[in-house]
Formats: structure tokens, C-alpha cells, sequence
């Protein structure tokens, strides 16, 4: 039996080989994996004396030999594939241990690998009778079949070839995205907008080669009848990839989703550092967010802002919990989730016991989001992810009456969190404090009564945020009437001017963003 070693990643490689050869396995290897096995004292033949070729072009040629391609793609049900390798002297491999250049570490024309690959999808398209390994996480297992039965099993081989060809698709993949990123900077030199240029390029390339790996399960998915899991893009981390969970049952899928929602608008609150922040999410959107410097007065203030809304949704506190956090939030409803940076151990055990079916996690900062995929239908959206583009120093007061220090201050939180609330949707703050939010409504107007009717007389002297502008003044006169004074809206509408003049008579501050909608579907 023949193994060809040929790895650039040489984790385990000498157990590896070692396993190998104390089973009378003969070794075939080549360039560092050969100088590996040498220090190593493994006994083993180099490509170069098998092939009688020598390694050429600066190592660019190395294994593309019809030896060792003979050697691998032979078909052993076909006697005529043995009778030619016979007639040329070549020898069978029945196992190929191979992994790539690192190309994405530093992306270069000479980290593509060219051989690698060809050894890799050779011994996969052959595996019937071939085994390729690409993860030395397989070192084990192969070895723990090879020492039980002699040999690999064919569900083994089918398994490791469907990795493999995962393996080589994406590795293509991440080429793909290096030579978009190198043409769009040709792009950019040439353009007079070279940041729009480089942004648009990077978000909608011509094709999108995305290699997904499994990285968590979920209980299920939307539904507890759909099957869910969490995938990333392989390779690139995510901050739930350092999501530790304390307690409680499994995450659904729309645990991860709610707890994605409330903890990056933890991160988006203003005025303040997120230490001070605590976001309250059902079904993604706010039903409560308060800024203070006591965490166990922003929760509860949260809390106020809807609280029938907020059993049994997700509570993302932006410091770390003590026992007075805990004890705040142990009173209240129930959650299916609370997120924190990190737990004091007697606020752990004090929700732990009285909140056993709450998942308790703790988590880093979420990195910012580049690029989303949503489905439509049979076709998917790709587009940059919604973001601030503007602040205060860029808005435009066009009322007589100007907001007050405090109203910008609840202006600028009612737009954050109507920004990650499903249109239509209005928000109103009073004294750094949600206490109204009308969701997901066909109507502007309706989604204003919803928001005001739930801040009652709390809206008196508060600010308002809509996601888009107002098409006629009627959804500003409910603000009015609930006594909110201050409104911030992106403007845009034939209609301005109406609402303006509506505002004025009312005596309501308004702001304009500058057209930046925050539509969310």
C-alpha cells in the first residue's frame, strides 16, 4: 500500500506517517513535507526518485507526472487501466494526504497552488479506490480504520471526497475574490469616487463564490418543524463563534437572530458607551431600550417601554451583569435569551436557578457587517449593510422651533432604534428612554398610533424618529396630539413642505436626515 504525503499545514503529519509506516505503508512525499519526514526519521521515497523527474520552476512542478497521476486515477475495476500501468512500471497509490497553500493568510500569485489541487480532485473524482485526506483533523480516524480493518471503508473515502472537493471549491473561491478585489482597485485608480468604487466592488462582484461551513446547531430552524443549522463563511470567524452559553436549552434559529438584533443595537445606542446601554428585542424588533450608568436602572427602564412585549424575548445588556442586574431582570418577565459581555459567578447562579429555561450568554462586541444575503424566492438580494451615514452635525433643523440639548440627544436614540425596527415604524424616546415603537405597519399613520399609544403621557416632551418621511402630515398631527416635541425623519417627500408648516403650527422641532431612509423588511 502507498500513501503520497504532500501538505503545506503538517499538524499531526509526523503521527500521521509514523502510523503509516508501522503499518507497512510506503511513504511518497515531496519539498517541506519530504524535509519533514527526513528530521522526523521517517523512512520515506521523495516524488522526484519515484518520477525521475526533478522538481522544476521554482517548485511550480513537482507532482504533475503521469506517474503519480497514473498512480491515482487508475480505475482498479478495469484491467486494461492495470495491464497500462503494468507496461509503464507504475505503481498504485491508494492514498493521497494532501492540504493547500494558504491563500487567503497572503494572497499572492505564487500561493496558488496548482499541484495540490490537481492531487486532491484526482484522488476524490478515483475514490472507490483512493483515499484523500485534506484535514488532519481525518489523521485519527483513517489511521483508527486502517489498524481495525486494514483498510479505508467506502463510506470513509465517499466522505473524505466530498471534503476534499469542498476543500479545492473553496480554495477557487477565495482566489475569485482576490483577483475581484485586485481589477476593482484598477477600477479605483481610474475613478473619481475610488472608495465608492472599491465598496460596491467588494459587496457585488460578477459572481459570488461563497464556501459555507457548518459552524453551530440550532434546536431547528423558524419553525420547530424546519431543520436549522448556522453556517459562516469558511474561514472567517464571527463574533458568535466566541458566544459562550451558560445555560439553558439549545438555541433555535430565532433565538440567534433576536440576540444577533439586540446586541448590535446595544453597540448602536448614542450618548453613551455600550457599557450603559440594555436592549429589549421580540421578533427583531426594540420593545424597549433605556441608556444609564446603572445597568439595573437601564433594564428596568427597558423594561418599561412595552413591557407584555418583552416576555419572552431577548434582553442584551451592554456591561457586564452583577447581582443587582440579575436580580433586576430575575423579576421581570421571562426571557428566552440574555446577552452580556460576561456575568458576575453570583449573578450566573442567581439567573441560572431562577430562569432555568433562559439561554444565558455571554459574548464579545459584534465586527461590523459588510455584505448581506436575503432570499427572494428563487433569487437572492446582495447588498452593503444598512448603516449610519450621517449624524447630527450633518442633520437639518427646518422648523422654527429648535430641539432642546436633551431632545437632540433622544432625537439621535430614536433613530438608532428605528432604524432596527421592520417598516413602516416610528419610535418615540423621552429622557434616553424607548417608550413607544410602532412596527412593521403598512401604515405610517397607524405606526405612529401604535408607538404613541404605548408611550401614553410619556411621550409628552419626547422625540420621535419615522424610518422614511412623511408622505402627508397626518402621521405627524399623532405625534403631535401624543405631545411629542421633537421629530427626526430622512425627508424627501413632494410633500415636505406640508409637513413642515404642519410641524411649525404644532410647534414641534424637526430634523431632517439628510434622505437616509432605514427601511427594514
Amino acid at each position: 500500500m502507498k500513501a503520497l504525503l504532500s501538505v503545506y499545514d503538517k499538524t499531526g503529519l509526523e503521527e500521521f506517517a509514523r502510523g503509516l509506516a508501522d503499518l507497512g505503508w510506503e511513504l511518497v512525499s515531496s519539498g517541506g513535507t519530504s524535509a519533514a519526514l527526513t528530521a522526523a526519521g521517517i523512512a520515506h521515497t521523495e516524488v522526484a526518485e519515484l518520477t525521475g523527474a526533478p522538481e522544476m520552476l521554482g517548485g511550480r512542478v513537482k507532482t504533475l507526472h503521469p506517474i503519480i497521476h497514473g498512480g491515482i486515477l487508475a480505475d482498479r475495476s478495469k484491467p486494461e487501466h492495470l495491464s497500462t500501468l503494468d507496461d509503464l512500471g507504475i505503481g498504485l497509490i491508494d492514498l493521497v494526504v494532501c492540504n493547500l497553500y494558504p491563500f487567503t493568510s497572503d494572497p499572492s500569485i505564487e500561493l496558488i497552488d496548482v499541484g495540490g489541487p490537481t492531487m486532491v480532485r484526482a484522488a476524490a473524482k478515483n475514490h472507490e479506490h483512493v483515499a484523500v485526506v485534506v484535514d488532519p483533523a481525518d489523521y485519527g480516524p483513517v489511521l483508527d480504520e486502517l489498524r481495525r480493518d486494514g483498510a479505508v471503508s467506502g463510506a470513509t473515502r465517499r466522505r473524505l471526497a466530498r471534503h476534499a472537493f469542498a476543500h479545492t471549491a473553496g480554495y477557487d473561491a477565495a482566489i475569485v475574490a482576490w483577483l475581484d478585489e485586485r481589477e476593482a482597485e484598477v477600477r479605483a485608480a481610474e475613478a473619481a469616487d475610488a472608495a465608492e468604487v472599491l465598496e460596491e466592488a467588494a459587496v457585488l462582484p460578477p459572481t459570488l463564490h461563497l464556501t459555507l461551513e457548518r459552524a453551530g446547531s440550532l434546536r431547528y430552524g423558524e419553525n420547530p418543524h424546519q431543520h436549522g443549522a448556522r453556517y459562516r463563511v469558511a474561514g472567517e470567524p464571527t463574533w458568535w463563534d466566541a458566544v459562550v452559553q451558560h445555560g439553558g436549552k439549545e438555541l433555535s434559529y430565532l433565538n440567534i437572530f433576536d440576540a444577533d438584533a439586540a446586541w448590535r443595537l446595544v453597540h448602536e445606542l448614542p450618548g453613551v458607551p455600550s457599557e450603559q446601554a440594555v436592549a429589549i428585542i421580540k421578533h427583531a424588533n426594540p420593545c424597549g431600550a433605556a441608556l444609564d450608568a446603572d445597568l439595573a436602572v437601564a433594564y428596568e427602564r427597558a423594561l418599561a417601554c412595552d413591557p407584555q412585549s418583552a416576555f419572552g424575548g431577548i434582553v442584551a445588556v451592554g456591561g457586564p451583569v452583577g447581582p443587582a442586574v440579575a436580580a433586576a431582570i430575575a423579576a421581570g418577565p421571562q426571557a428566552d435569551v440574555i446577552i452580556a459581555p460576561s456575568y458576575d459567578p453570583e449573578a450566573l447562579e442567581q439567573l441560572s436557578s431562577k430562569r432555568k429555561a433562559t439561554r444565558l450568554l455571554s459574548a464579545p462586541a459584534p465586527e461590523p457587517i459588510v455584505r448581506q444575503l436575503r432570499g427572494l424566492g428563487s433569487s437572492v438580494l446582495v447588498q452593503d449593510a444598512d448603516r449610519f451615514l450621517a449624524d447630527r452635525s450633518t442633520w437639518e433643523v427646518v422648523t422654527v422651533a429648535r430641539p432642546t440639548d436633551e431632545q437632540w440627544r433622544d432625537l439621535a436614540m430614536a433613530w438608532k432604534v428605528c432604524a432596527r425596527t421592520t417598516s413602516n415604524a416610528i419610535a418615540v424616546v423621552a429622557a434616553a428612554q424607548a417608550v413607544g415603537v410602532g412596527a412593521g405597519q403598512q401604515s405610517r399613520v397607524v405606526a405612529a398610533e401604535i408607538a404613541v399609544s404605548k408611550a401614553g403621557e410619556r411621550a409628552r416632551g419626547g422625540a420621535a424618529a419615522s424610518d422614511a418621511f412623511f408622505p402627508f402630515p397626518d402621521g405627524l398631527f399623532v405625534l403631535a396630539r401624543a405631545g411629542v416635541a421633537a421629530v427626526v425623519q430622512p425627508g424627501g417627500s413632494i410633500r415636505d413642505g406640508e409637513v413642515i408648516a404642519a410641524a411649525d403650527e404644532a410647534g414641534i422641532a424637526m430634523v431632517m436626515a439628510g434622505g437616509e431612509r432605514h427601511f427594514r423588511h
